[in-house]
């Protein structure tokens, strides 16, 4: 039998699994660029299409920088690259003539907690905070000072005043799915509206993904009023130190923590305790990439160069997959997930993290490994709180759709989030429209030690005592000879689905 240890929660639960379960584990973080501040000039100098930023940009205009807030990937930086990659295109800015007081920084977070004091410190250095001279907005998905651009499919496409009250416009993201980066910051800095329609069957597929046309669509809209460039950066795998080091790329180590004989002691720590431990473990990231132009053009690019770097192979679809469901949210901040956001990484983000095929067969088990504790952290996620409250009734969709128009008029809601106190009351809609794409193709979703048996009912899944029972179901519906695989993460990884055999060797494959 195999040890696989998962992450759930904040404790470490250990699997046994056969000997030809599929190990699904990402490839170990490469060579990263050296000098990211450089790369990033010389991708403002030497873009892949269009025009280089000094021929965008006359002395003395107006600039603005469009960033997202960096919530993928998972885990986390202190020492994001993002901030190096800001840094180095505001001074650019500053070398072309574009002053520092005519600079503007925009927070394009879309429906999530608007961007605070804390978040401000992910998205640029303790130096550059101190010497910036320009302005820094935070966009405000509610306001009504929103700007229309055009319209798609009848519906209007509206966006921050600061994007076409400028004299240039410069995005700067890392190409982490087809939702997040590039052209989807723009959708970050978009109506409600706009936001809550952009979806998407694979993340790292633009074909049927709606998200990702309303982000071509702005894209083209906004360049046809200012110009309009974009830096994309590929980021490596997360590598994490201390007491997880080598986690989950090196199979010693998945071993070794495994067996270790402090991993029961661990999980016997407080709660909050346990969690502290985890977040204070230091994690850096690296960049394989960085690309200039047009920001679809570059951040199709750098997706391309991520997803190689970043991606397994999986040979032969699964009768059934499972995932341990970490502590953490998909949003900032980092808070305790409650049992849609604990779906949303599961079924929204790592079952969305494929290529070339499902990794499910049609009908197949999903198995979550998490607590499904009813918490919501108050007050950001007190839009959840009212999610599972008007759904007591079940989730037929002219319910779900009542409920989602009674949550978009809500002002109580839409105060707290215009004040930075919750996240806008149609998020938890979007993270439950997430997971649609993986439900539609899935059969049952288990939710292995769930706590929390209704809120696990609420939401159409099963809940099981442990994992263990989890997997005799599996077994039970499919047989003995069920395939099933393991998802070793965080950090969470792409997964190219290749039906040209079934490898049942245990193992996953890089490209």
């Amino acid at each position: 039998m195999k040890r696989i240890p998962l992450l759930t929660g904040s404790r470490i639960a250990v699997a046994e699994a056969p000997e030809d379960a599929v190990i699904l584990r990402p490839p170990a973080p490469g060579e990263a660029v050296a000098d990211v501040e450089a790369a990033v000039r010389d991708a403002l100098r030497f873009p892949l299409a269009g025009e280089p930023l000094e021929a965008l940009a006359s002395r003395g205009a107006r600039a603005t920088v469009v960033v997202e807030p960096p919530a993928l990937p998972i885990p986390g930086s202190a020492r994001d690259p993002r901030q190096a990659a800001v840094a180095a295109t505001l001074d650019e800015l500053e070398r072309i003539g574009v002053r520092g007081e005519d600079q503007t920084l925009l927070v394009a977070g879309g429906l999530a907690r608007r961007a605070g004091r804390e978040e401000h410190k992910l998205l640029v250095s303790p130096e550059l905070a101190r010497r910036f001279r320009g302005r820094v907005e935070v966009h405000d998905a509610a306001s009504e000072g929103l700007v229309e651009l055009g319209s798609q499919s009848g519906r209007p496409l509206r966006v921050h005043r600061a994007l076409v009250r400028t004299d240039l416009v410069v995005s700067v993201t890392a190409a982490e799915s087809v939702l997040h980066g590039g052209p989807a910051a723009l959708l970050g800095a978009a109506d409600p509206g706009t936001i809550r329609a952009a979806g998407a069957e694979s993340l790292l597929e633009t074909g049927g993904s709606a998200g990702w046309e309303s982000a071509l669509a702005l894209e083209r809209a906004l360049s046809a009023r200012v110009p309009l460039m974009g830096v994309s950066l590929a980021l490596a795998h997360p590598r994490l130190a201390g007491s997880l080091s080598g986690w989950p790329y090196d199979a010693e180590s998945v071993e070794r923590i495994a067996s270790s004989p402090l991993r029961p002691l661990f999980s016997a720590l407080p709660a909050p305790l346990r969690a502290h431990v985890l977040r204070s473990l230091r994690c850096d990231l690296g960049v394989t990439g960085v690309f200039g132009g047009p920001p679809s053009a570059a951040h199709a690019e750098a997706l391309l160069r991520a997803i190689e770097a970043r991606s397994a192979v999986l040979d032969g679809r699964l009768d059934a997959i499972v995932i341990g469901i970490p502590g953490t949210t998909p949003h900032l901040p980092r808070e305790r997930p409650n049992p849609l956001l604990a779906a949303a990484l599961g079924l929204g983000l790592a079952l969305r993290l494929w290529r070339d095929a499902f990794p499910l067969v049609d009908g197949g088990t999903v198995v979550l490994v998490h607590g499904f504790d009813r918490h919501f952290s108050h007050p950001t996620q007190q839009p959840y709180r009212a999610f599972f409250a008007s759904g007591r009734m079940g989730w037929q969709p002219e319910r779900l759709a009542a409920a989602e128009a009674a949550a978009a008029s809500d002002e109580r809601a839409l105060k707290a989030y215009r004040e930075g106190r919750a996240c806008h009351p149609l998020l938890p809609f979007a993270d439950w429209a997430g997971c649609g794409p993986a439900l539609r193709r899935a059969g049952d979703v288990l939710v292995a030690g769930c706590r929390d048996g209704v809120a696990a009912r609420q939401l159409g899944f099963i809940a099981t005592r442990g994992l263990r029972a989890a997997l005799h179901m599996v077994e039970g519906r499919v047989g003995p000879s069920a395939r099933v695989g393991y998802l070793l993460s965080p950090p969470y990884f792409p997964l190219r689905v290749s039906e040209s055999s079934q490898n049942r060797t245990g193992q996953c494959t890089r490209p």
